[in-house]
């Protein structure tokens, strides 16, 4: 089965409106935030790193750190852009199991291993983003959610496909991960079995 469009391209993250392009200082500026937050964030994660920190490494004014990317979670969100992009072109463009060409419930096992993986590496940036309300439900979350839903149908899914997609993609909450993993002290492996536990038994198998 063909997937619905939203799943057809991989998406950016949306922070702001952009804007007409940026010239002089104000890239300039842009450029330094972005280098400053990914050095501290590399340094202390993301949780330590305020946005006074930030402004402070990059010489800039917390003032134009906010005019240019919102909010602190929509710097964040830029930070994540270009690893999101690439995983999500992975799984709608790649090769398979995780791409197109494997069997449904084997691309959906696929997805949850890899994307348990990606949460994993990123789960400060994740953890960041996802308590701004505003950023929380964004347009990589839609795309992931539907990109789960698209699956399931496609493996004859029966019942409520949105609340099961919404199911799945909980196990997969980046603080769900890290408490398990640090608190629990289960294994990714143990998550991914998991996720594919729920996975077989939505699918009927």
């Amino acid at each position: 089965m063909a997937e619905v469009s939203a799943s057809a391209r991989p998406v950016t993250l949306p922070v702001i409106d952009p804007g007409p392009p940026e010239r002089g200082d104000a890239a300039r500026n842009r450029g330094r935030i972005l280098e400053a937050a990914r050095r501290l964030v590399a340094e202390r994660g993301a949780e330590a790193v305020t946005t006074d920190d930030i402004a402070a490494a990059a010489g800039v004014g917390k003032g134009t750190l906010f005019r240019r990317f919102g909010s602190r979670a929509g710097l964040m969100i830029v930070l994540l852009d270009d690893d999101e992009r690439a995983h999500q072109h992975a799984l709608l463009f790649g090769p398979p199991p995780l791409g197109p060409g494997a069997p449904p419930l084997d691309r959906l096992l696929a997805y949850g291993r890899a994307r348990l993986s990606f949460v994993d590496s990123h789960f400060a940036l994740l953890s960041d983003v996802g308590r701004d309300p505003q950023t929380r439900f964004n347009a990589p979350n839609t795309l992931h959610h539907s990109h789960i839903r698209v699956l399931l149908e496609a493996a004859d899914t029966t019942g409520d496909l949105d609340a099961q997609a919404a199911a799945l993609l909980a196990l997969l909450d980046a603080d769900y991960v890290h408490h398990q993993t640090s608190e629990r002290g289960r294994t990714l492996e143990d998550l991914g079995d998991a996720w594919e536990a729920v996975a077989r038994k939505l699918c009927g198998t």
